[in-house]
């Protein structure tokens, strides 16, 4: 009985030390020259959307922390790590973005980015040249350009007197200061004049709520928003301008997205909430995750891949209107939380889109810091690197997501640089288009213009990250399930 117990004791030291030496052996420390790379692999082994089509990222790519590190250091900086872990970067993928300064990705998911206040659209001269010429799309409030004589419509072909390519056009408009080089259309041609416009970037925090009015036309009392961006920080000024909406008692309501490059979910869910209010708590959208996200959630907390119509803004009632059917007005440049909006709603409403085909981003992203549940508290303080990967694809309540190469319009329309009109003006085409098919009166379609361009690239789209849909932080629980 003795042997048989002494025995057991040395039986179970025995096992205790080879798992011990196991644990050493896979216990390898991660060198501090290598800590942001090994954050971006096991951030992105964790949360990516197509982790499972990344070899490099599956679960049994590396057997122990030694050889991830081995791996990690064939890399001569995190970016190039980051986008060789990408799925078929930029076809697939060509959204997900890594920062080296979480500060200013922040300040984009908030609005706040360097501005001049010049909101633009680039478009080459003639399909598949390398020349390229923008246009202004409108001017933020309260900015440079607000103070100077450029407007809506102004042509420039230049930046500091050197014609804009497909080439250094990204240079040429990345200054702090720059001076713009203006010309006139006519008829389509492009012709330099004398005009030129300096501008200087400030530090500018841009209210997405560039028109809010009401609009009479014969017994129809028109609501009209012109909304540029879904940031959080104006989530109840939105509010306060569908409460006027509604203490106005408008019939109907003619939504302009089409300078609207995206932003948040949640922002997007209450939107679409304001323009109904008969189907709180009903859902209006839901994510879809990789499969072990995805399993994780159906296990443990199904209630967070889902988005509802709300009632309520933190506490404070949402102003609902009740509608049965909007206007949404579009252009290439509507993506992502816009695209939502739509897609969210057509389940439930009719939705009468005009326009443009939009930009076509049915995937959405979350903000991840260095930190031990890649959440930003307790993020890193040796770096600032943080990434916004692609981690879900959104559907809506009937489970259609598959507008990847955007949504068609009800009613086509381009926008036509020899005719814009005024914003919120009742005769600016688009609007006007909108305004006709509400009222019965006058053309129910536009004039297409006498010349198109191929769109290039516009403002938002030019900055990483610009056309986005994020939730705002990384979902409760699941770094503490998954251990690496």
């Amino acid at each position: 009985m003795k042997k048989t117990f002494i025995f057991a004791i040395l039986l179970f030291i025995g096992i205790s030390s080879f798992f011990a030496c196991q644990d050493d052996l896979d216990d390898i420390e991660v060198p501090r020259q290598l800590k942001i790379n090994d954050f971006i692999w096991k951030g992105l082994n964790l949360y990516y959307y197509w982790q499972a089509d990344v070899t490099d990222l599956s679960d049994s790519r590396f057997p122990n922390q030694g050889e991830l590190n081995a791996y990690l250091n064939g890399f001569s900086s995190p970016e190039d790590l980051f986008y060789s872990l990408l799925n078929n970067y930029p076809t697939t993928d060509r959204f997900s973005v890594i920062y080296s300064d979480y500060s200013v990705l922040e300040g984009v998911l908030s609005g706040n980015t360097a501005n001049n206040g010049v909101d633009y659209q680039l478009l080459r001269k003639t399909a598949g040249s390398d020349e390229v010429f923008g246009w202004v799309r409108y001017i933020i409030p309260n900015s440079d350009a607000s103070s100077k004589d450029i407007h809506r419509g102004d042509i420039f072909y230049a930046v500091n007197g050197t014609p804009l390519t497909v080439n250094n056009y990204r240079e040429l408009l990345a200054g702090q200061n720059y001076t713009l080089n203006l010309a006139d259309y006519d008829g389509g041609n492009i012709t330099p004049n004398t005009r030129s416009i300096a501008l200087t970037k400030t530090t500018l925090a841009e209210n997405p709520i560039l028109i809010s009015k009401i609009l009479t036309q014969d017994t129809h009392k028109i609501g009209y928003l012109m909304y540029n961006g879904f940031y959080g920080e104006y989530d109840n000024n939105l509010n306060t301008a569908f409460g006027q909406f509604r203490s106005e008692g408008i019939t109907e309501l003619v939504l302009d997205l089409r300078y609207n490059s995206g932003g948040a979910v949640k922002s997007a869910a209450y939107l679409a909430s304001m323009i109904t209010g008969q189907f709180s708590g009903q859902v209006f959208a839901k994510q879809e995750w990789n499969t072990k996200i995805e399993d994780y959630f159906n296990d443990n907390d199904p209630e967070q891949l889902i988005n509802r119509f709300s009632n309520n803004i933190s506490g404070n009632a949402i102003n609902s209107l009740n509608l049965t059917k909007v206007y949404v007005l579009t252009s290439k440049s509507t993506a992502s939380a816009s695209e939502l909006v739509i897609n969210g709603l057509k389940p439930y409403i009719e939705v009468v889109q005009i326009g443009d085909v939009t930009t076509g981003k049915n995937v959405g992203s979350v903000t991840l810091y260095d930190s031990p549940s890649f959440a930003k508290q307790g993020r890193s303080n040796r770096h600032k690197y943080a990434m916004q990967p692609i981690c879900f694809k959104i559907v809506n309540s009937a489970g259609f997501g598959e507008y990847q190469n955007g949504l068609t319009p009800t009613t086509p329309q381009v926008e036509d640089l020899g005719n814009l009109g005024v914003l919120g003006e009742p005769t600016e085409p688009l609007l006007s288009i909108a305004i006709s098919q509400i009222t019965n009166v006058g053309r129910r379609r536009g004039q297409q213009p006498e010349k198109t361009y191929e769109p290039f690239k516009d403002r938002k789209s030019m900055q990483q990250f610009g056309t986005e849909m994020y939730i705002d932080k990384v979902p409760d629980g699941i770094k503490d399930f998954f251990k690496f």
